[in-house]
């Protein structure tokens, strides 16, 4: 890149680089036509996240063995990775079958290199997860499934936040207090977090679990925003091209870490199928499946939405914890959960997106107005150069030759 063009390595024809501000101007001219198929899409996406991540609360409280992890919690982070960049390749060789003549093969050896040159920032999402996918089991030590659902929310504001400043992404008032209500229906939620049999916790314990807290919400909402940045910056190139990459990062990642278990726990730590059980299985798929799911959501989708399905998922995490494990659900959990749902139904309403959309239109009509005015001064300088041209009378000195004859 230079002087802030792009050259295609193929054509080699220069294109101006997309800044993160034309980025998110596109995505809000995208977010306000969108189509049926489109609409579909979200469903589905919503549908089948609020089962997944709903679900993966209750696994990971099945898996636990007198309230610890018989298991390495990086082993099935590990494994998990594992799955997921063989479901990549499967999904790579169906569609490269699937490709008509005359296309660019997704199998070559220059596409791989020049795909996985365009999209090394996935590495930092990769990292990113990786830390998060431990930290999900340390949650689990310290609150119970409904209340890990809920905590996870509080990254919706973080994201905001996040998208404004990397992506130059906008919200209206009205979805910033939409924003503002879902916190309050979580903290409405976490008024009584604790069973009423829990023995106090001392200081330090308390601590801890703030600390985690902080650190559970901070690190997969950054995660999040660079995953749909990196993944949208590269919208032309195959998503199950990009997931092999962010994949494979990750599976790197979390080996290193069982490389340093076993550094500090010694050799009989290398075994990571040790302590599984039908759940921790059931845990991995899940975990993969999830995964798998969000990527589209970044690319195809909004990071936003994404959070807040999985908010939609609170309900069938609680229920689920309730029947399963006898967990109550007090009444400031279904308070919180109605505050919760008036957000939503907030930050999504049209009324919501109407300033951002005027915002958009009137940029759009500015840009357009700026092109009219260009083209019509070039006009009128090349109108005037031909009167100026045809108007001009040519003198005797003129008709000379200029060579002598």
């Amino acid at each position: 890149m230079k002087n802030g063009m792009i050259e295609c390595s193929v054509c080699h024809s220069k294109l101006v680089n997309p800044s993160t501000k034309a980025v998110s101007r596109a995505y809000d001219r995208h977010r306000s036509k969108i189509s049926s198929k489109q609409w579909v899409l979200n469903f589905l996406l919503v549908g089948g996240d609020c089962v997944l991540v709903g679900l993966q609360p209750v696994l990971v409280y099945m898996s636990k063995v007198d309230g610890r992890f018989a298991f390495s919690p990086i082993s099935v982070n590990f494994l998990t990775e594992v799955m997921k960049v063989f479901f990549a390749i499967a999904m790579l060789i169906f569609q490269a079958r699937r490709q008509k003549s005359g296309e660019k093969p997704l199998l070559s050896m220059s596409t791989f290199i020049q795909a996985a040159r365009s999209n090394t920032l996935l590495a930092i999402p990769a990292l990113l997860y990786a830390i998060n996918n431990y930290l999900k089991f340390i949650m689990q030590l310290y609150f119970n499934p409904a209340t890990v659902k809920m905590l996870s929310n509080l990254k919706v504001l973080v994201i905001a936040v996040l998208l404004k400043v990397i992506m130059k992404r906008r919200f209206s008032i009205i979805q910033w207090e939409a924003l503002a209500l879902l916190l309050i229906g979580i903290s409405i939620n976490q008024l009584k977090s604790l069973p009423e049999n829990t023995a106090d916790l001392a200081l330090p314990v308390t601590t801890t679990a703030y600390v985690y807290t902080l650190i559970f919400v901070t690190v997969p909402s950054m995660a999040s925003v660079f995953n749909e940045y990196a993944l949208k910056s590269q919208y032309d190139t195959s998503i199950y091209l990009q997931n092999l990459f962010l994949y494979g990062y990750g599976a790197i990642f979390n080996f290193l870490g069982i490389l340093g278990s076993i550094v500090i726990k010694g050799p009989s730590s290398f075994d990571i199928l040790e302590g599984h059980s039908k759940a921790t299985m059931l845990l991995i798929c899940n975990n993969a499946a999830q995964g798998i799911l969000s990527s589209f959501f970044f690319k195809y989708a909004d990071t936003i939405l994404k959070k807040y399905s999985s908010t939609v998922a609170t309900i069938f995490t609680g229920i689920a914890s309730a029947v399963m494990f006898g967990h109550r659900l007090t009444i400031n959990f279904m308070l919180g959960i109605s505050v919760v749902f008036i957000s939503m139904h907030q930050f999504f309403s049209p009324l919501a997106k109407v300033k951002n959309d005027q915002q958009g239109d009137m940029l759009e009509k500015a840009n357009v107005q700026d092109d009219h005015r260009s083209r019509d001064s070039s006009f009128i300088e090349i109108a005037a150069g031909a009167n100026e041209e045809a108007s001009h009378r040519v003198g005797s000195d003129e008709r000379q030759p200029l060579l002598p004859t």
